[in-house]
């Protein structure tokens, strides 16, 4: 019997050793990965950071006109009441976002955005404003476009119209930009994930047939978007869907011509 037990011993002992040294070897694969995976992680964060740096130099001088011709902050609305200065075919509301300054008008899918009033623009003029996209990641959010369209009508919904640009959210990092007439279209990359729960300012320069694009103060596009003579109704046209409690925001429109 004692012999037995022994002979049983020494079977187990080359089984434990076997144990042991693949232990051994899932730990280094363990390990390798591991670092690999770091390294991966910090190649990417390198990326990011260089990318973002090379869009900070590449920022451009914007010169907002010194004559206003409209200008709204919702600062006179209570949070939960409709704006009278803008018009939509949905719903028009003002909002207060906490940890974020002002007030802020609520951009609900599939609506449009126009101004109630239409103004008369002068061949020279800028239009800034605020978003916030609001969500836990940017693929929640579908395209976001603003620009100019050739009426004021807000009877259905506008996807793109007349000059334009469009952010592509769900992208990540891309913009798109064009005109119907004359016929136009151009893909740009802007980093937009880093803006997720970060106010990103818009300025758009117009002079005669000329639109100049400027996101966070980088120049984005400069080119002709107008036909001669064409109608500029200023727009924008919220997401189409939103998913998971994602929602973008808009603040601190500026539409200002120029004295010179």
């Amino acid at each position: 019997m004692l012999h037995r037990k022994f002979s049983i011993c020494l079977l187990c002992l080359p089984l434990s050793l076997l144990s042991l040294n693949s232990q051994a070897q899932l730990r280094e694969l363990w390990n390798k990965a591991k670092e690999k995976t770091e390294k991966t992680v910090d190649q990417l964060t390198t990326k990011k950071n260089s990318q973002r740096v090379e869009e900070v130099q590449a920022a451009d001088d914007f010169t907002m006109g010194d004559i206003p011709l409209f200008s709204e902050d919702f600062s006179a609305y209570k949070a939960g009441s409709s704006i009278s200065s803008i018009k939509s075919n949905g719903l028009a509301a003002v909002s207060n976002l906490k940890g974020y300054p002002g007030k802020w008008m609520i951009l609900e899918d599939k609506a449009t955005y126009k101004l109630s009033k239409a103004l008369s623009l002068p061949d020279h003029f800028t239009v800034t404003f605020d978003l916030l996209a609001a969500g836990d990641q940017i693929k929640d959010i579908a395209p976001l476009s603003f620009g100019f369209a050739p009426d004021n009508s807000t009877k259905e919904y506008l996807g793109i119209s007349g000059a334009y640009v469009e952010l592509q959210y769900y992208d990540g990092d891309m913009v798109n930009t064009g005109s119907k007439n004359p016929e136009k279209y151009a893909n740009h990359t802007f980093d937009l994930e880093p803006y997720l729960n970060k106010i990103l300012h818009v300025s758009l320069e117009v002079k005669g047939e000329r639109m100049t694009v400027y996101l966070n103060n980088r120049k984005l596009a400069d080119g002709i978007f107008f036909a001669p003579s064409a109608a500029k109704h200023f727009y924008l046209s919220a997401p189409w869907e939103y998913h998971n409690g994602a929602k973008v925001f808009m603040a601190n429109i500026k539409i200002s011509g120029f004295s010179k």
